[in-house]
């Protein structure tokens, strides 16, 4: 199976993409023009096949594209479409390659890959997760990919691995796998690993790759919700949501504040709008669907 990059024939804009949901993890990219619709053929510059399969999204600094991808020798089960239950996976036994990938953002080029990982993935997947579903984060000279329970990697934009940082393999509800990718700020990177085993948030040094805190989340189980980082009156936040509670954190760690009422689970990333702070959960198949606004300066 391929995971196939496009690019539409529009204008490149000068906009970096560098993290999940791109700017302020916000979604939205502010360009002129647009393609009104597309097809396979129509409104494509280029197409570029990607081995494996990923759920992560790319990102884009300047003329560089960045991705990761799971490749297997083994069959890979297509996804069916629509809402249903039965996508429980059990053990893997196929060695799987974790491979970082940069790609030239005018002409689709593969300009270098890099495998980070070779083995059995140490945890199961749900039909619709795959073994990379973590989106990158870049600053524009170093490139960091998340890929799960397997670990943490700085790669440089020339594609040399700087350092790596195990992590440990948890097990998730009913073994569905991971997905929550990690966000850059001001030097140190945050990954919200949420679990079944040890749920936690660290703080790690994007330099060398060491732990600089880790704040325990024993009450929290699974949740799939990529942190954001919240900046406002001068004062920066992390932004967790939760089953069992949505928490902003401190630069040292520390509990700003936390609520609950979430739905059974949690995968939406929060958002900043209009000097807002938007949290949802949204579960369908759960009754209790809220969505949170918040103020600046909540505490408590």
């Amino acid at each position: 199976m391929y995971r196939i990059a496009f690019l539409l024939a529009t204008s490149l804009a000068a906009q970096n993409w560098p993290q999940f949901r791109g700017p302020n993890a916000a979604g939205v990219a502010d360009y002129s023009v647009f393609p009104e619709r597309w097809s396979e053929t129509e409104n494509v510059a280029w197409k570029t096949p990607i081995p494996g399969m990923a759920w992560s999204s790319p990102i884009l600094w300047g003329d560089r594209i960045y991705l990761t991808t799971a490749v297997t020798k083994g069959d890979i089960e297509p996804p069916k479409k629509g809402l249903y239950f039965g996508g429980n996976r059990g053990k893997v036994t196929d060695e799987h390659r974790l491979l970082v990938m940069a790609l030239d953002a005018k002409t689709g080029k593969i300009i270098w890959e890099r495998e980070v990982w070779k083995g059995v993935p140490p945890q199961s997947r749900h039909l619709k997760n795959s073994f990379a579903s973590e989106t990158p984060v870049t600053d524009g000279n170093m490139i960091y990919a998340l890929f799960g329970n397997n670990g943490l990697w700085a790669l440089t934009k020339d594609g040399k691995i700087a350092w790596t940082l195990p992590l440990d393999a948890n097990n998730t509800r009913y073994g569905w796998g991971t997905a929550a990718s990690p966000v850059l700020h001001q030097g140190r990177l945050y990954i919200l690993k949420d679990n079944d085993d040890s749920s936690h948030l660290l703080s790690v040094d994007a330099k060398t790759g060491r732990v600089i805190w880790k704040a325990d989340r024993a009450d929290e189980k699974s949740n799939w919700s990529t942190p954001f980082i919240w900046q406002h009156d001068g004062k920066t936040e992390i932004v967790t949501t939760g089953t069992v509670k949505n928490r902003s954190y401190d630069l040292d760690g520390k509990v700003i504040w936390e609520f609950g009422g979430m739905s059974t689970i949690a995968i939406p990333t929060p958002l900043e709008r209009f000097g807002l702070l938007f949290l949802t959960s949204g579960y369908v198949g759960d009754d209790n669907r809220p969505v949170f606004v918040i103020k600046p300066g909540a505490k408590g």
